[in-house]
């Protein structure tokens, strides 16, 4: 069962890394721009977990997106160090966005509605953290 949720993630994410790719971006750097959006100002450390990375990793990432002038990091409280997207970063994001749901709409349109929802269901269930080993 492991290994089927895994052969779907793995085609999914291959689908949305190439077609990414005709926007100018990655799978990672766009999901990076997604969370950095979804909490503007937010340290490397949480975009780190928000994005399913270790910080360095995640540091590394946020170098590329600021050498792309995707992003802006700005001197937060103390050594914070806050994330902001900056117009060109807007646009990348919104150019995947149209991309991620054609391919949501491929990778998951076998599926009849209630079958998506019943998937999610479960997903998140057998995901929750409270369900954590």
């Amino acid at each position: 069962m492991g290994r089927a949720v895994k052969e779907a993630q793995y085609r999914h994410h291959r689908a949305l890394d190439t077609r990414l790719a005709a926007v100018g971006t990655t799978l990672a750097q766009w999901d990076a721009l997604r969370a950095i959006a979804r909490t503007p100002g937010a340290s490397a450390h949480e975009l780190a977990v928000a994005t399913f990375q270790g910080d360095q990793s995640f540091g590394t990432l946020a170098s590329r997106l600021a050498a792309q002038h995707l992003i802006e990091r700005r001197p937060g409280r103390g050594r914070r160090i806050e994330h902001h997207l900056t117009e060109a970063g807007e646009r990348v994001l919104t150019a995947g966005r149209a991309v991620a749901r054609e391919v949501l709409t491929a990778s998951f349109g076998p599926l009849e509605e209630n079958e998506r929802a019943t998937l999610i269901g479960l997903l998140r269930r057998i995901g929750s953290p409270a369900d954590a080993l």
